[in-house]
This record gives structure tokens, sequence and C-alpha cells, in this order.
């Protein structure tokens, strides 16, 4: 599990290897990961959009951005948790993900948040630094 804490907002992750979905001979990896979002501030906030900056064994960069996430825009009143599940896929067995969401409160601030930078490893292979 990894976590960020930014203004009492904190987002974890736990990333997991989908080996039904991956096709090593064809260099195709595919990990999911599970994101919850626990508004632990005293002000309301909603989702407005995600940033990814996604590193494959090899040092190649894709830079992912979009509004909300899997096509939802939360909004979360203090002591809210939101939960979602997506997928990455890579040409590598690692990689490393990392980034941050924008969000807005009630005063119509938008902020970002860190997500977590999290490592995607093959089950059963050495762990390295990307």
């Amino acid at each position: 599990m990894y976590r960020a804490v930014t203004r009492n907002i904190e987002v974890q992750v736990r990333p997991f290897y989908l080996e039904d979905r991956s096709n090593p001979q064809e260099n195709r990896y595919v990990w999911g990961y599970q994101i919850t979002i626990d508004n632990q501030s005293d002000e309301f906030v909603q989702l407005l959009s995600r940033y990814w900056h996604i590193t494959d064994g090899a040092g190649r960069v894709e830079e992912v951005r979009g509004p909300g996430v899997v096509g939802d825009q939360p909004e979360l009143n203090p002591g809210d948790s939101y939960q979602y599940t997506s997928g990455c896929p890579l040409s590598t067995p690692s990689g490393i993900m990392v980034g941050r969401y924008t969000m807005r409160n009630k005063r119509g601030e938008t902020f970002d948040i860190a997500i977590p930078a999290f490592s995607l490893d093959l089950p059963g292979t050495r762990r390295t630094v990307n």
C-alpha cells in the first residue's frame, strides 16, 4: 500500500498484476490499481481531473490527463471516502506511476493533491528502482 496526504486528503494506492490480461511474449504487462481517496479535512471537495506520469522499465514516459476518474467526478464531504479501480498496460515488466488530482472546494478554490509514486513489478522478480 502506498500513501500520500495533501491538505488532509489521503490517497492510498494498492497496485496488482493482471496476469490474465498480460502477454509477456508480446511485451504486454498489465497492472490494476485500487485507489482510495479519504477526505479527512473539514471541507467539501470535488475531484475535477487527474494527471498521471507513467515511466516504464526502459525509461519511456507517458503522461495521461483527463477529467475525473473512471467517468466520475466524485464529491466528498468531510469524512467521506471514494474508491475506484483502474489499470495500466506497459511494454516492460516493471514501471512506476505518480500523479495528482485537481480538486475544488465549496469556495471555488482549485488545488492539487498528490497521488503517491507506486511501483509496478512483475510478481516473482527482484524489485529495482526505476
